[in-house]
């Protein structure tokens, strides 16, 4: 009888191995429990994919495992098998045709509960680093050769003129940044482009105060980490900096102060036009695939109020607040009680302004110090890391957990997060602030997950609300603008020198929208979101984040963004797939993602 942890994973892998080998996907599919979840990324499916149940893990089987095969699983060495409340977990390799893979397997009650299978190199085409590391230096001697900087000047000069890219990055933030360089590293050439004048101005045009509220551990860029002096919370101009020489150290292909002003696919040449304005040149530019890393959110979402255009003041989306020094003694409304809202009110206060905050909707708040310590830390922080547990290893924790469950897995942290900070709570609740912890009380990150919005990493800005210094009117809505005032739907007056929409964006299509065309947009249908049937996330249930990081309706075109994390982990999913395209592998994509709304 099998006793060990170890032993009963490997006897559970040699029954999968063999259903595989033997192509009985029905006996691969009765070893998984009831209730079970296989959450692919590119390994099998060549997408993002989560297949809930036994019929819908051989539905995927039945249709995929002919060309992966041979697919066989192992456990990863070096890796300890754990088990904790009749749970085994343990870390796998697996191996399939074209794709060496790692993952997580979850056993309970002798079936598998949980599986995680990601794709971590194309065979043949692996990332030249550790023992694959280039040389660099060309030692003896050659007539004629030309220098590093010398290929990297040649390259830049013919790169998009006489040399079209296979890849087109609209978008050159912290996404964009990290899939460039992901795409560098497998030898996708690629170009990414943005409009502003340096990387890392998308950071450096933000209102002043402007600062991550993950930790620095949440926050890496791929390959080049952190260095252990990083502040745990880095101010925005620091991020800029970084970003800037990242960008260059990586050796991105990056065209900065470049707009995009037009895109259009060509279904027969299996490419895309796209026109871009670059230091007053109008070029054409003819990749083979379009990426939209603009970051996990669309346009600015500015209401439409009676009276913005007889108001006399200012008036501004919190994307274009420069921040408070122009403000010591105005009077400004903040409409929106989120981030942004937050961290502009709070500024505006140190500055000598009159602030009022208009909450029209429920807000969570989790102060940083708890989110640190209960929400992040056994993941993100010097305790993981003491622990063992780095970065990647975090990624694919978290990456393992299937969002169908996350939220029961959220839940009991927010609880313990609600006692430890009741008196807060309790203070802010007798401001007149109205709180919420999610719909079904699941918190922080399910909230992003699912909408991207309704959330403050609280890091000062509450105790302003609580003690009355942010001015707060809660439960409104706005009627009118004046000359010189908000006017609340209740008829409350509040006189104003400036009103700041912090109201959020729209979908990252509707950029697309702009640049392609709308019926193309529709086509491709709303980002983001995880179809949870909760405030602002839709249902049909997806399963997976909305068009994110993998293949869409529209042929050739893709999302890429979301927060740092996010854009460190999925830049390689994302760069693997379009590596595969560009090298003409047989790639076969299961359960491309169908469409039920359309912003």
């Amino acid at each position: 009888m099998t006793t060990t942890p170890a032993a009963r994973a490997q006897a559970m892998l040699d029954q999968f191995n063999a259903a595989l080998a033997r192509r009985d996907t029905q006996a691969a599919s009765e070893l998984f429990a009831d209730e079970s979840y296989w959450r692919d990324l590119v390994l099998l499916t060549w997408n993002l994919k989560t297949l809930e149940g036994r019929a819908a893990i051989r539905q995927m089987l039945d249709a995929q495992l002919d060309a992966a095969s041979p697919v066989v699983f192992s456990l990863a060495p070096g890796e300890t098998v754990d088990e904790a409340d009749g749970v085994v977990s343990a870390w796998i390799d697996i191996d399939t045709k074209l794709i060496a893979g790692h993952g997580h397997i979850r056993i309970k009650d002798g079936r598998i509960w949980t599986l995680l299978t990601t794709a971590q190199e194309l065979k043949g085409h692996e990332e030249p680093l550790n023992t694959r590391r280039p040389m660099g230096a060309e030692h003896g001697i050659q007539r004629g050769r030309k220098t590093w900087l010398e290929r990297r000047e040649e390259e830049a000069a013919e790169l998009g003129r006489s040399q079209q890219p296979f890849v087109l990055v609209i978008g050159g933030g912290q996404g964009g940044i990290a899939l460039g360089a992901r795409l560098r590293q497998l030898g996708v050439s690629h170009i990414v482009i943005d409009r502003y004048p340096r990387p890392g101005d998308q950071w450096r045009s933000r209102y002043k105060s402007l600062c991550l509220h993950d930790p620095v551990w949440y926050d890496h860029l791929p390959y080049l980490p952190f260095p252990p002096n990083w502040p745990v919370f880095a101010p925005k101009d620091k991020i800029g900096d970084w970003l800037e020489m990242y960008t260059k150290v990586m050796e991105v292909n990056y065209w900065s102060s470049t707009n995009c002003v037009k895109a259009r696919y060509d279904a027969a040449r299996k490419e895309w036009e796209v026109t871009v304005e670059r230091d007053g040149e109008t070029l054409v530019i003819r990749p083979k695939h379009l990426v939209f890393a603009t970051g996990m959110s669309g346009k600015a979402n500015v209401p439409k109020i009676e009276g913005q255009d007889v108001f006399k003041g200012e008036q501004q989306h919190s994307s274009q607040h420069p921040g408070p020094d122009a403000y010591r003694g105005k009077k400004v409304v903040v409409i929106g009680a989120n981030n942004s809202a937050h961290d502009i009110c709070a500024a505006l206060w140190e500055h000598g302004a009159d602030v009022t905050m208009v909450q029209r909707s429920s807000t969570h708040i989790v102060r940083s110090d708890s989110l640190m310590d209960i929400g992040l830390g056994d993941l993100y922080s010097e305790r993981a890391v003491a622990n063992g547990v780095t970065t990647k290893k975090a990624d694919l924790i978290f990456a393992s957990l299937p969002y169908r469950i996350m939220a029961d897995f959220q839940i009991p942290l927010y609880d313990r997060i609600r006692e430890r900070d009741a008196e807060f709570y309790r203070k802010l609740e007798e401001a007149g602030f109205m709180l919420d912890f999610g719909d079904d009380g699941s918190g922080l990150f399910m909230k992003y997950l699912r909408r991207a919005s309704g959330y403050y990493i609280d890091v000062g800005a509450c105790d302003l609300v609580i003690d009355g210094s942010i001015k707060l009117q809660s439960g409104k809505d706005i009627s009118h603008l004046t000359e010189n005032a908000v006017v609340l739907d209740d008829g409350t007056e509040l006189p104003a020198d400036l009103v700041v929409y912090a109201t959020g964006y729209g979908s990252m299509n509707g950029w697309f929208a702009d640049l392609v065309s709308q019926e193309v947009a529709d086509k491709v249908g709303k980002v983001w979101g995880l179809g949870s049937d909760t405030t602002k996330d839709p249902g049909p249930w997806e399963g997976e984040q909305r068009n994110m990081w993998k293949p869409t309706q529209q042929e050739n075109m893709w999302f890429h963004g979301g927060n740092l994390h996010q854009s460190r982990h999925y830049s390689l999913y994302l760069a693997l797939q379009l590596k595969a395209r560009q090298e003409d592998l047989p790639v076969q994509v299961y359960g491309l993602q169908e469409v039920h709304h359309l912003r």
